[in-house]
């Protein structure tokens, strides 16, 4: 006997907010001809008709009429040439018209009233399909009608999207927990419909207050909506084009909770999966993993414990000479492979996972043989070797033989990213190299060699960071001007955010760099002051940096780095 899914198959409506791409073009084959709320039937453009020869001075058909007259009769009884009716009965039909359209305006207002009306039909169609299923489970023909009736209830609960101000009382009415119940129905159709619906009504796109999408998704929440989001995620075939849109729309909703936790284990598998070419929902998968690791520290950490970073770098190693091509689903899947990798890096297991995967060495070929991997494999070496737990990790790159090629390409022009990330690096590595040992004594004698040209090129990069924020910084004084205090407050975050897209913080890296040369090394001191008294200015300049960003460290934060305020500290008593 055929199974429900077999009789139930239907073709599958797409969201018309996050779009499932269809690479096989299922839709091509009812596109041969379109028709027309008028009626009329017009090809697609596949069909050529050739033109009839010009027979315009030939008359054909008929002799026209009279021209009508103005109230549009064209004769006594206005039967003929005219509309077919008098225009006493043209008056009444307008009127009917009239009060139809009232009608019609009357039963499209959507409001609370309608929602409870939506509410009772839509338990309805369950009860029914539900009573159905159990009275005739070995004929499935016998409630396969009940089951298109709740398909259809379903898709039409999209409506909400456009009244997000119902959302709370949708919930109150228990409809949510009735609508999240359908991802667990025997038919996969039912369940993929329910996880698109949830999937319009948590969409980014949807324009509701916070307080009106957290009634939504609190209410989804607790109706166990993760639990049974996951249990379709193992029952869906991806080889079936309908499941593969819903896996999509399940992912979708994991981006917008963007805390689910439990799809972590069964993304890293997914990225995992062989594909003669990248698909979209390995790509999907890759960007949500990328989302809910940044989400929360202590997701990062399971994940790394269960041997997360080492996956992460087996599946980049490819593109240390590879590139992928340039707009695939391919070249975005890599970004979000580096994305996660990345974020791992900020904790300390991270890092020391990361060293035991020879994270470090991957990333020097990526900087010596790769393209589009170069500047992503610099944002993971600056966040690796950052932070009070890098030490390792530069100790690492020396050994490496990583400083020639850091420094080889510090010595060339690069974007603001890249810029940052090669200051980050420098900054890092005269943080935590030990004194007197032989790998600070190799980075010290990098920037010394040849006439201090690496100094020389940290002096330029200085240069041109302290022009951009300086004019930034006089915009930003002259909108101070008659502002009051409480004016002035209000937009500091929005001047300082300013400042930072100038290259505030490249600008302030660059004087950490200045300032531990002049500190360590009496040449270097020496060649630092002949480059800024080219332009009249002293080693007040790099003071003035420094000051003000360990003015600007909250001594109060939780997550505050001690030790390199008190490392600030120190080197401004340098600079006297």
């Amino acid at each position: 006997m055929a199974t429900i899914d077999d009789l139930f198959k239907k073709p599958y409506a797409p969201s018309n907010k996050r779009k499932f791409e269809d690479a096989y073009g299922s839709g091509a084959a009812y596109k041969a001809t379109k028709v027309y709320a008028n009626g009329d039937i017009k090809s697609n453009g596949n069909t050529v008709v050739k033109d009839e020869e010009d027979d315009d001075d030939v008359e054909a058909g008929p002799v026209l009429p009279p021209d009508e007259t103005e109230d549009g009769v064209g004769d006594e009884e206005g039967r003929f040439f005219g509309g077919g009716i008098t225009s006493d009965t043209v008056d009444a039909l307008n009127y009917i018209d009239e009060l139809h359209k009232g009608e019609d305006a009357k039963a499209e207002k959507i409001d609370a009233s309608w929602v409870r009306k939506l509410a009772l039909n839509f338990e309805r169609k369950i009860s029914k399909n539900s009573e159905l299923r159990a009275k005739f489970e070995d004929d499935p023909q016998k409630f396969m009608g009940s089951e298109a009736d709740l398909d259809a209830d379903v898709k039409a609960l999209s409506i909400l999207t456009d009244h997000p101000d119902l959302y709370g009382e949708f919930a109150k009415l228990g409809c949510v927990a009735s609508l999240v119940s359908l991802l667990a129905h025997e038919n996969t159709d039912i369940a993929i419909g329910a996880i698109e619906i949830i999937n319009e009504l948590t969409d980014e796109d949807v324009e509701a207050e916070q307080e009106q999408w957290e009634l939504l998704v609190d209410a989804m929440l607790e109706a166990d909506l993760l639990s049974l989001l996951y249990d379709n995620v193992s029952r869906l075939d991806e080889a079936n084009e309908s499941d593969r849109a819903g896996l999509y729309h399940i992912l979708a909703v994991a981006e917008s909770l963007g805390k689910d936790t439990l799809f972590v284990p069964w993304l890293l598998k997914r990225i995992q999966q062989k594909e003669p070419v990248v698909s979209q929902n390995k790509q999907y998968s890759a960007e949500i993993l990328a989302i809910l690791l940044q989400s929360a520290s202590a997701t990062r950490f399971r994940f790394v414990e269960t041997d997360g970073i080492d996956i992460l770098l087996q599946l980049l190693s490819p593109y240390r000479k590879r590139d992928p091509a340039k707009g695939t689903e391919e070249e975005e899947y890599m970004e979000n492979l580096f994305d996660s990798a990345t974020c791992c890096l900020d904790d300390s297991n991270g890092k020391t996972k990361f060293l035991e995967a020879e994270g470090i060495e991957l990333c020097l070929i990526m900087l010596r043989e790769g393209k589009m991997s170069k500047p992503r494999a610099l944002r993971l070496l600056d966040h690796a070797l950052g932070g009070p737990e890098g030490g390792a990790c530069c100790q690492n790159l020396v050994e490496a033989a990583g400083l020639k090629a850091v420094f080889s390409i510090f010595m060339k022009k690069h974007d603001n990213q890249a810029t940052e990330h090669l200051l980050g690096i420098l900054s890092s590595l005269l943080r935590s190299l030990p004194a007197n040992s032989a790998g600070r004594i190799r980075l010290l004698a990098k920037f010394v060699e040849k006439d201090y040209e690496k100094i020389v090129r940290t002096m330029k990069i200085r240069r041109e960071y302290a022009s951009k924020v300086a004019a930034v910084d006089q915009d930003i004084q002259r909108e101070k001007l008659g502002l009051s205090a409480e004016e002035r407050e209000d937009r500091a975050d929005e001047w300082l955010s300013r400042r930072m897209d100038a290259g505030l913080y490249s600008l302030q890296t660059a004087d950490v760099v200045i300032a531990w040369l002049v500190a360590e090394d009496e040449g270097a001191r020496k060649k630092v002051k002949e480059l800024l008294g080219e332009r009249d200015e002293s080693l007040a300049v790099v003071r003035a940096t420094l000051q003000e960003q360990l003015n600007s460290i909250d001594a109060a934060a939780e997550d505050r780095d001690a030790v390199f305020q008190d490392m600030l500290a120190t080197l401004i008593e340098h600079l006297e």
